[in-house]
């Protein structure tokens, strides 16, 4: 088997709710052997006591037992499996307007989404939120599965017709077109799902699993500006290591190695990069995604939440800045709000002292000087923090131009924020019609 380790491709679902997403989850790790004999075992004894005749391989992914009493997903399931091309890691997220939040969670690392609609009801409400949604989240790359074409009789005039229409609206959110990818499948019966169907001869395309094999992925960009939010201190006093003084994390965007002129924010000192560890020993340098603890020439104050960046292109620690949040509470967003906003680390008081815009995700029109965000709603918001935040515009670096907004009294999660433009309507005046919806979002790397 080739190596698959340095080929990985991360994917969410996404879409309504009982359009298959679990079930097509389910029939990718069955059709490519990536179950364990035990929990097969444990899914058709599951499907039997349901009075079901075939494994009901949407039980592959609905681990909860809520969710398999419901019949719906809820939580965000993570699976693994690998081809000889490629290794994945999958979130499979809910498709109910309730738990749209839990569909932020899991397509804020994607480098792919996979969207579904059920043929028989075409793109829906819910459909077009989510778009948005991974629109919002700089999710690169869009595949629309149209679901259940078995039960439309494989017809090929219903799925151009929905295939259009998706493009249409991802089009207007400012995908490029051949970042879109429309497939008819049938995830119980398998139809373009891992093997092609005889059904659907009109379908020329790839199928589920040809194309997320072979689908282009973007690198982490190791040449970006360094980005290291120190995670943790580490202090010993060893015979092997004398007043030893580490600062643990993950590299968030480009390289460090030893010798490196770095700057530690938000106090701006600046020292240089002594060691890079590992458990295993020292790196010469280590690349975005790479957990390491830098050992740093100064012995310099340095606490949990600071970042490290080099000393040539940092950020800029402000105590204000614009973003865009998609609200995630049942309690509605008005100007004024005093919040907690988390980046990386670092927790600090803030408020939101403006809310500019409401963005209309199945119009795509923006709503100037809303009186608030209610649940699962998009705006453009003002923030102010307490102390200062060195933040990168999330269209630059999606991890450190992200942050939380968080509830003061209870620790409860707000909303999820992207610092910058994002949906470029959001910071216009007025609605924008569909002539203009291009302009709205680019989506990022």
């Amino acid at each position: 088997m080739a190596d698959t380790t340095q080929d990985l491709l991360r994917l969410a679902t996404a879409g309504s709710v009982d359009d298959g997403k679990s079930t097509l989850v389910g029939r990718l790790l069955y059709d490519t052997k990536s179950v364990l004999a035990d929990t097969l075992d444990a899914v058709h004894r599951a499907s039997v006591d349901k009075g079901l005749s075939t494994p009901d391989l949407s039980l592959l992914v609905d681990g909860l037992r809520s969710e398999r009493e419901q019949g719906i997903t809820i939580d965000v399931a993570y699976r693994y499996f690998a081809t000889p091309k490629r290794s994945f890691v999958l979130a499979d997220t809910p498709g109910h307007v309730q738990y749209t939040r839990n569909t932020v969670t899991g397509a804020s690392t994607a480098q792919l989404a996979v969207l579904l609609v059920d043929a028989r009801k075409g793109v829906l409400e819910q459909t077009r939120r989510h778009a948005a949604v991974l629109a919002l989240l700089g999710v690169p790359r869009l595949v629309l599965a149209v679901n259940k074409v078995d039960l439309v009789a494989y017809d090929e005039a219903t799925f151009e017709v929905i295939a259009k229409e998706f493009t249409d609206h991802a089009t207007a959110l400012g995908y490029p077109l051949g970042s879109v990818l429309s497939i008819p499948v049938s995830a119980l019966v398998g139809d373009n799902v891992v093997e092609r169907s005889a059904h659907t001869p009109w379908y020329v395309g790839p199928t589920l699993l040809e194309h997320l094999e072979n689908v282009p992925v973007e690198p982490d960009p190791h040449d970006a500006p360094l980005r290291f939010p120190v995670q943790y201190v580490i202090r010993t006093n060893t015979a092997e290591h004398t007043d030893y003084r580490g600062y643990a994390g993950q590299v968030a965007a480009g390289t460090v190695r030893p010798g490196d002129e770095v700057v530690v924010l938000p106090s701006g000192l600046r020292t240089t990069v002594a060691r890079v560890d590992t458990p295993d020993g020292e790196l010469a340098e280590a690349e975005a995604g790479r957990s390491v603890t830098l050992v740093l020439a100064d012995d310099i104050d340095i606490s949990r939440g600071d970042l490290i960046a080099v000393a040539t292109a940092p950020p800029l620690p402000v105590d204000e800045f614009e973003a865009t949040v998609a609200w995630l509470s049942d309690k509605p967003l008005r100007p004024g709000a005093r919040v907690l906003v988390k980046h990386g680390a670092r927790t600090v008081q803030a408020a939101v002292s403006e809310l500019n815009a409401r963005f209309d995700e199945q119009k795509l029109t923006a709503v100037p000087d809303p009186e608030s965000l209610n649940l699962n709603e998009i705006g453009r918001v003002l923030v102010r923090v307490a102390e200062p935040l060195p933040v990168d515009d999330y269209a630059v670096n999606r991890r450190t131009g992200a942050f939380l907004v968080i509830d003061a009294a209870d620790g409860s999660t707000l909303a999820a924020g992207l610092v910058g433009a994002g949906l470029q309507a959001l910071a216009s005046t007025g609605p924008t019609d569909a002539s203009t919806a291009g302009d709205l979002v680019s989506p990022g790397p």
